[in-house]
């Protein structure tokens, strides 16, 4: 069993911020990735934990693709995340109260780490930690906080869509068979663009009658979780929990390309090359899942309107041109992604 000094000490980021809250019984992490290009900026995560190194494990990996995905971007930000590992039973009040002490902490830094939704988050949450500090994304100058997740679900199916051009010689989706699994922030707005575009949904989700509502106003099929890796598709978009892919799972795949919003979603980076092996189209998931993160990255504090949508056609032209690197090498996205990273 790893212990948090063994966790921090084997770490390659620059440093992590460590906090216990002991009136709502939570471990606080901020990981801070690298500093180089900027302030350190990625959501923040709540959720429990089997074990408090499990959380700062999370953070630091979410830390290290927020570097990733701000490089791929052409953003001047550095990567950092931050978690907080809850107690399943954690009272409203409770909660309420933790997240404002997390927010003074973040203010505390001094704009070193700046943060906004993440899994476990929601734009509320960052309403109300925005009355404790001044680094939180997507605060209009009205008081109103931004959702990100329809921005993220924009630049996921812009990505789609540049896969299946890269795939099938054409970015139409119309009668493509998309699997969306987890229909939250992001996967829910997805599913409702996919359809738009007309592709042929499949839908899947832990709460059955969530995604059987959906599936009835949107015309799509419902599939079972367990079911989902093995159904055939062109494309399996995984928006839920990351780790995916992996050893285990990647020989069950029926689909021909793997593209979605969830962060982290390989095992491993070598995991990567059995897709690659496999003739799946891996699109790397801190690109395609950069929306969000693009457009508040760029937004100015108290900002009057919105960003337009517009922006995120950089979510496609970057893929498209991650894809070009890949042909052109004979390798996989995945890696032509990582030379990209690298050199920048």
């Amino acid at each position: 069993m790893s212990s948090l000094e063994t966790v921090i000490s084997a770490w390659d980021g620059e440093g992590v911020v460590c906090r216990f809250d002991r009136p709502a019984g939570t471990w606080i992490f901020i990981a801070l990735h690298d500093l180089g290009p900027g302030p350190a900026s990625g959501g923040t995560r709540m959720k429990p934990y089997d074990r408090s190194a499990d959380a700062l494990t999370d953070a630091q990996r979410l830390a290290e693709g927020m570097t990733h995905k701000w490089r791929a971007l052409g953003m001047a930000c550095g990567g950092g995340k931050a978690v907080l590992d809850v107690p399943a039973d954690l009272a409203a009040a409770d909660r309420e109260g933790l997240l404002r002490r997390y927010a003074r902490l973040v203010e505390s830094l001094g704009g070193v780490f700046r943060t906004g939704c993440d899994l476990g988050t929601s734009p509320a949450d960052m309403l109300l930690m925005s009355r404790e500090t001044r680094w939180v994304h997507g605060i209009l100058g009205d008081g109103r906080s931004l959702d990100p997740g329809p921005y993220t679900a924009r630049g996921v199916r812009l990505g789609i869509e540049a896969a299946v051009e890269a795939v099938f010689g054409d970015a139409a989706l119309a009668g493509r068979s998309v699997l969306v699994e987890g229909l939250g922030a992001v996967g829910e707005p997805l599913a409702r663009e996919l359809a738009a575009s007309g592709a042929r949904l499949l839908l899947t989700d832990l709460d059955a009658d969530r995604a059987a509502a959906l599936a009835a106003e949107l015309g799509a099929a419902t599939v079972a979780p367990e079911a989902a890796l093995a159904t055939p598709c062109d494309v399996y978009a995984p928006c839920a929990v990351g780790g995916r892919l992996t050893a285990a799972t990647v020989p069950q795949l029926a689909c021909r390309i793997v593209a979605g919003s969830a962060n982290n979603q390989l095992g491993r980076p070598a995991d990567a090359d059995l897709l690659h092996e496999r003739g799946i189209f891996y699109v790397p998931d801190y690109i395609i899942n950069g929306g969000g993160a693009l457009i508040f990255g760029s937004m100015e504090p108290s900002a009057p309107e919105p960003p337009p949508m517009a922006a995120l056609e950089a979510i496609g032209a970057r893929l498209r041109e991650v894809f070009r690197l890949a042909a052109e090498a004979g390798e996989s996205p995945a890696a032509s992604a990582r030379r990209l990273v690298e050199a920048r």
